[in-house]
């Protein structure tokens, strides 16, 4: 199956069955992110944001995944409507093993959570799933993969988890989905951006008891 082929395949797939059937499709032990921009088609931003801000709810993780979700995030702020990776992005994997696990629905708490989504989320035409509003989705990814590389307690996992309902809404064509992502993006983004101006504020003003 030729990649056009298998891109429109993948026009009503849900997540976890998609998922399944490109790690079917790339051989070798480990798939590679230029691998799964080319085998998702149009589905490949919302897919490749939920991969990646997947981790970004772990403690520690973040930072690791950002880079690659802010590019992704200016690409579809700037209105790109595939991604355009760079070869040291591109080359970055993840273990079919994993991507296995996430599709199987039932061996992580992440996966599970995920199956109970897609049973709710569904195609839905409507305001959110237009050019504009995908200039909108990027902006925010790019916000909040800003907020992930920044170091600052408790700030990783609200703009995370609003990226991966937009995402989910994104990949599914789900206007109502990819609304409420984008409003938990917008206050997960806000709240982590007071944190860390807070914390600023608070070590400039250490810094000059101590001078």
């Amino acid at each position: 199956m030729n990649d056009a082929n298998l891109a429109d395949s993948h026009a009503s797939a849900p997540i976890t069955r998609l998922v399944a059937e490109v790690a079917a499709q790339c051989p070798g032990e480990r798939i590679t992110l230029g691998e799964m921009a080319e085998a998702f088609g149009d589905r490949a931003f919302g897919l490749l944001i939920l991969l990646l801000c997947l981790p970004g709810l772990l403690p520690g993780m973040a930072s690791v995944f950002g880079t690659p979700m802010l590019i992704l995030g200016v690409q579809m702020g700037l209105g790109f409507r595939k991604p355009k990776l760079p070869g040291f992005i591109a080359r970055q994997s993840l273990k079919r093993s994993d991507l296995m696990r996430l599709a199987a629905g039932s061996d992580t708490r992440v996966s599970r959570a995920l199956a109970k989504i897609e049973r709710w989320v569904r195609p839905r035409p409507g305001p959110f799933t237009g050019p504009l509003a995908d200039k909108a989705v990027g902006w925010l990814t790019a916000y909040a993969a800003v907020m992930l590389i920044l170091p600052g307690p408790g700030t990783n996992g609200p703009p995370a988890f609003g990226t991966i309902v937009m995402a989910l809404g994104l990949v599914e064509n789900d206007s109502k989905v990819v609304g409420i992502g984008m409003a938990l993006t917008f206050l997960g983004n806000v709240f982590a951006t007071v944190v860390l101006l807070a914390l600023l504020w608070f070590g400039m003003e250490a810094l000059g008891y101590v001078l």
